[in-house]
């Protein structure tokens, strides 16, 4: 195998680590002693996010005959037709921006959930996603506002954690709303993570648990981000009017309803992580782990990957196996000023190019391990000291298509794009950078 080959492998071997359907059946002692010793007489399944599916089919697999109902929302070509018990419905919605679909959809959850009593243990399965594909906007917003507030938020730079502390205090299902709307059912959720840290109140905005983001937090966000005056006024007056007490806020921690709600993270980026380590310690590499809390700007982060890269370059002569492995993971933002395609990942990956261009020995692999990056059909890019030079060759000037947000279209024309298709999973991006000195190395971009 070559180098970009064995990043690859490395990438798909993470990838299993993360498996939803085996993340989920992991758990499935823990489930059945729950749902025996809480003398249930029904299971009812709630499951949301990118992974939705194949989680859901796990819990279809251990409960079929004791399934009452449930619901599967997804992202559009995440899920497969005939495989779920027949008494689960599955919809596809849209993803990063909400859809009717998703309305539709949740609306069916919220009627599940509501009906649900005592006697009826709720599963809900949450991965990344499911901030876009559960969407229940509170009264007097429309979903164009919902849409319209997300892209501003998707397009200014917000990270995770600012931008789903102003979803969650426009919603009727986010930051502990779905365990309210369900109580007193008991709830179990088993959480696929795509958030540093893996804090349960953020992933997919928390929907089953306590939020401790206020209105004023996220009137704040929009502050940061010079929103304020740019969200639609709906939007602006409901976190306000929230704000001065007006409108209830989102369950806090001690609220008695979550004394019948359980949250475990069933898997991770760390889980991810290691398993990548794994794999190239096998495949000989000297292996580390950079970071698991990636975050800030990509094409900054890309740099300074590069940076460190280059210096594990310049002073791995010593390495008896001859080959380095740098692991990273996370989730970088970009903030988008041009009106070109691509997403983080490939925005990263040009501009780590940049900085090895000309130079020999290292590759990164840098990619959604959901399959997906921005608005696009790759995972994201796989790059080396050659990807730039060779768009520039083409009439491609990198320093052009990272002003205009433009990284697909470069990385699409010299054949470094990293395509995967849906993979079934979520827990955020990895970087995989490989670093050969056997070979010549060439001067660095300047």
């Amino acid at each position: 195998m070559n180098m970009k080959e064995r990043a690859i492998d490395i990438f798909n071997e993470a990838l299993k680590a993360v498996d939803p359907y085996e993340a989920v059946k992991r758990h499935g002692t823990f489930l059945e002693a729950l749902y025996r010793q809480g003398g249930f007489k029904a299971v009812t399944i709630a499951a949301f996010g990118k992974a939705a599916f194949a989680m859901a089919r796990a819990v279809a697999d251990q409960f079929d005959a004791v399934i009452g109902g449930g619901i599967v929302i997804t992202k559009y070509g995440h899920s497969h037709k005939g495989i779920l018990s027949a008494r689960i419905e599955v919809y596809e919605a849209g993803h990063p921006v909400p859809d009717e679909n998703g309305v539709a959809a949740t609306k069916q959850v919220v009627e599940l959930l509501a009906a649900a009593g005592r006697n009826t243990l709720v599963i809900c399965l949450v991965s990344g996603g499911g901030s876009s594909l559960l969407v229940a906007p509170a009264e007097p917003l429309s979903l164009a506002e919902k849409q319209t507030v997300t892209r501003l938020l998707l397009q200014s730079g917000a990270d995770i954690t600012e931008l789903n502390t102003v979803r969650k205090h426009l919603s009727c299902v986010k930051g502990g709303r779905l365990a309210e709307i369900a109580y007193p059912a008991q709830v179990v959720s088993l959480v696929l993570s795509d958030v540093i840290n893996d804090r349960i109140d953020v992933i997919a905005s928390g929907p089953t648990a306590p939020d401790e983001s206020t209105y004023g937090d996220a009137l704040r966000v929009l502050d940061r981000y010079g929103l304020a005056r740019k969200v639609p006024q709906n939007v602006h007056e409901a976190l306000a009017t929230g704000a001065e007490g007006k409108r209830p806020e989102t369950p806090k921690t001690g609220n008695p309803l979550f004394a019948v709600v359980q949250n475990t993270v069933v898997g991770s980026n760390r889980m991810a992580i290691r398993a990548a380590e794994k794999r190239a310690v096998e495949l000989g590499f000297d292996t580390a782990i950079v970071t698991s809390e990636l975050h800030g700007e990509a094409r900054e982060r890309g740099q300074w990957l590069a940076r460190v890269a280059l210096e594990q370059l310049s002073g791995s002569g010593d390495s008896a196996a001859g080959a380095i492995c740098l692991v990273s993971g996370g989730e970088t933002t970009v903030t988008v000023r041009g009106n070109g395609l691509g997403g983080r990942n490939m925005e990263l990956a040009v501009s780590f190019a940049m900085e090895i261009e000309g130079v020999r020995g290292i590759t990164l692999l840098s990619a959604g391990t959901d399959g997906t990056d921005g608005p696009t059909d790759a995972a994201g890019g796989i790059v080396d000291g050659e990807t730039t030079r060779k768009a520039r060759a083409c009439g491609f000037a990198p320093e052009s298509c990272l002003a205009n947000n433009d990284s697909y279209h470069l990385l699409e024309r010299v054949g470094d794009l990293f395509i995967t298709g849906p993979t079934g999973t979520n827990v955020m991006d990895l970087q995989i950078v490989l670093i050969d000195h056997t070979q010549p190395v060439g001067p660095p971009n300047s």
